[in-house]
């Protein structure tokens, strides 16, 4: 929030989600160039925060102009309005491959595909991506939300169990992926384990199958597959397959 009276500005900021405001400056005009004096502009641009800097990844921007200068109790009740309405950041990028954490994968393939999260298909058993945003469905968020275990055949690499079907785990068959309950044989386990590498594109993290360590989790023509970067089958498909099998690690959307 920036407010600024005869030679006095304020300029303060918080977390969308919780706390209050900090300030980061109160006083009288900078006196840096381009500050004092300023020259009157053509137009205002709302939303894109302090100087857009890349540090900024992540922060919570909504513009408005009011008139005078208002005080830090206003200031603090708008923070107070902003945290209570619950704003989820679930496609920053910003979540971990810890076990135990709830965690969203969103596909980084430009243009198609870069609001569409991993999920399961509650007509079926099937994993396919679909795109996810703040007003979707608590249901479709959920089926979109997973919780990072350690790997079923290997405590180095790791599984993924849905977030609202408990012990039901993301694993392949006949190379594409299915959300089953784990049967505890070995077999499942080598299927539902993925080892996370540096994302093939140079973005994100892929998913290595530890059963088949040339494939890859990857999304083709909207569903989810484990694929080799050329081959026999269809989602083998050397065409945006860097893409396609790399990930971002997302806040959960459940």
């Amino acid at each position: 929030m920036l407010k600024g009276g005869p030679n006095q500005w304020a300029l303060r900021g918080g977390d969308a989600q919780s706390g209050g405001l900090s300030t980061f400056y109160n006083g009288t005009r900078p006196t840096a160039g381009g500050y004092n004096p300023m020259k009157k502009q053509g137009a205002i641009i709302l939303g894109i925060g302090g100087d857009n800097s890349n540090t900024g990844a992540g922060t919570f921007y909504e513009g408005v102009m009011t008139s005078g200068y208002p005080s830090d109790a206003t200031e603090n009740a708008v923070q107070a309005n902003i945290t209570a309405a619950g704003y989820h950041s679930g496609s920053t990028g910003t979540g971990t491959l810890t076990p135990g954490s709830r965690i969203s994968l969103q596909a980084t393939t430009a243009p198609c595909c870069t609001s569409h999260y991993l999920r399961h298909d509650d007509a079926d058993n099937k994993v396919v991506i679909s795109g996810t945003n703040s007003s979707s469905s608590a249901t479709d968020k959920a089926d979109a939300t997973w919780i990072v275990r350690a790997g079923l055949a290997n405590s180095s690499c790791l599984s993924f169990e849905s977030a609202n079907n408990p012990g039901q785990f993301l694993h392949h068959s006949n190379y594409q992926l299915y959300l089953n309950a784990d049967t505890g044989n070995s077999s499942f386990a080598k299927d539902a384990t993925f080892c996370p590498t540096t994302g093939n594109s140079g973005t994100g993290t892929s998913f290595q199958s530890v059963n088949f360590p040339t494939k890859y989790l990857r999304h083709y023509n909207h569903t989810a597959y484990i694929a080799s970067n050329g081959g026999s089958n269809s989602w083998d498909s050397s065409a945006s397959w860097a893409a396609d099998t790399s990930w971002l690690v997302a806040q959960p959307w459940g």
